[in-house]
């Protein structure tokens, strides 16, 4: 059973009490040597299981939308940046073909189950225009089988092959694939200097040494073909 939506917000505001701050910053510095080369200054993208806005909030891009079931993400996310609260399984209230990119960290790992995640991938599909980006980024159960278990709302297990499959049979072909990216997590660990973050990731040699998280993307299929059809 997963958490409602007045739960999430419980268990986010103790998980990263007194870390914002720093985790701003963190996010900062990933949209900048790392992520931002594949959102455009003229493109809508979607942070999906957007928290606290700290990718959303910084990313340069023309239009933002943030889509989370926690409420308290609304208070959090910048001006300009629309807020969907919603279960992301259920059908999104954008058209067709009208993001550019949608982006995901640490979230997949939150659903329930993979019918949820792959109505989820659907709805991505369908809203993500021919040739539009789906980043994911998120814990590995392959490199992390026991520490996956200690956060009470992790539920599904995924590594960096399992969710390309399943990308691949929902319309999406793999342009990158990273079964080791970032360590594990942010939440009670220490404040490391973002000097060593910085030098981190301009040498993805050490990567493998250290990292926990698989980075997948995914580019919508361009000759449009829906998950049915495949």
């Amino acid at each position: 059973m997963t958490p409602d939506s007045k739960e999430l917000e419980i268990i986010y505001r103790h998980r990263f009490a007194g870390r914002q701050e720093y985790r701003n910053r963190v996010w900062q510095m990933l949209i900048r040597y790392v992520f931002g080369e594949f959102v455009r200054p003229e493109d809508t993208v979607l942070d999906l299981g957007c928290g606290y806005g700290e990718f959303i909030n910084q990313v340069g891009c023309a239009i933002r939308y943030g889509m989370d079931l926690n409420p308290a993400s609304s208070r959090m996310l910048a001006s300009g940046v629309r807020f969907l609260q919603q279960d992301c399984s259920t059908p999104w209230p954008l058209p067709e073909r009208s993001l550019d990119v949608v982006f995901t960290s640490n979230f997949f790992e939150h659903l329930p189950n993979k019918k949820k995640l792959a109505a989820t991938l659907d709805h991505v599909h369908r809203c993500l225009k021919p040739g539009g980006k789906l980043i994911a980024l998120g814990p590995n159960i392959k490199f992390i089988p026991g520490l996956y278990w200690d956060f009470w709302d992790h539920c599904l297990p995924l590594t960096e092959l399992s969710l390309s499959e399943g990308l691949r049979h929902r319309g999406f072909d793999i342009v990158r694939c990273y079964p080791r990216f970032l360590p594990y997590t942010m939440a009670n660990v220490p404040r490391y200097p973002l000097f060593f973050l910085r030098l981190y990731l301009v040498m993805p040699w050490v990567w493998p040494l250290f990292g926990k998280q698989f980075l997948v993307v995914g580019v919508r299929r361009e000759n449009g073909n829906k998950p049915a059809d495949i």
